[in-house]
């Protein structure tokens, strides 16, 4: 069963301010959570924030936060993606 991924409002709307090539790498990442789950090490410069919290930087300037809401129905909210100056970790 895929997994279900969804964007918080704030997210979204950062996401249409990413250049280009970010959003795809993002297309990319969000495909690969929904198919494989939230945990992705075969991604370079990701690592576990907390329990259920995740980052990936995309670029060098570029990172994407996202959340396990929910194990059992596999449910997961990407929180953030923007620049890693202002990433809330």
């Amino acid at each position: 069963m895929p997994w279900r991924v969804h964007f918080s409002k704030k997210a979204a709307k950062q996401v249409r301010e990413l250049p280009a090539n970010i959003q795809d790498q993002l297309k990319a990442l969000v495909q690969d959570i929904r198919i494989t789950g939230p945990v992705r090490g075969n991604w370079p410069n990701y690592s576990k924030l907390e329990r259920n919290e995740h980052h990936c930087h995309l670029a060098y300037k570029y990172v994407a936060c996202w959340r396990v809401e929910d194990y059992e129905i596999q449910i997961v909210e990407v929180y953030y993606a923007g620049s890693r100056e202002k990433a809330p970790y």
